[in-house]
């Protein structure tokens, strides 16, 4: 049986934002920097949808490895495995 729905699917809650925040993307988000090392947490900017993570990362924290073009590659713990994301900065806080 065919799978019914993108990656995105139930997550409206999670992947939405507040009325008072749409259609703000904070610049300074979006050009924010990271060095190797830091630790940073999971949070997607629902406004720009490349470069994101899987849905069940969200939340999570990890620590950047290195620059990927515009991006961050991202390792986060997922249950006993260690996972490596490539994310934009606009979906990263520090933490």
């Amino acid at each position: 049986m065919a799978r019914i729905g993108g990656s995105r699917r139930k997550r409206l809650g999670v992947f939405t934002k507040s009325s008072r925040d749409k259609g703000k993307i904070s610049q300074r988000a979006y050009l924010q920097s990271f060095q190797p090392g830091d630790k940073v947490i999971l949070q997607l900017e629902p406004g720009i949808q490349h470069a994101t993570y899987p849905p069940r990362l969200h939340g999570k924290t990890g620590i950047v490895k290195k620059r990927q073009g515009e991006c961050y590659a991202v390792a986060v713990k997922d249950g006993a495995k260690t996972k490596e994301a490539v994310v934009h900065p606009v979906h990263l806080r520090k933490a």
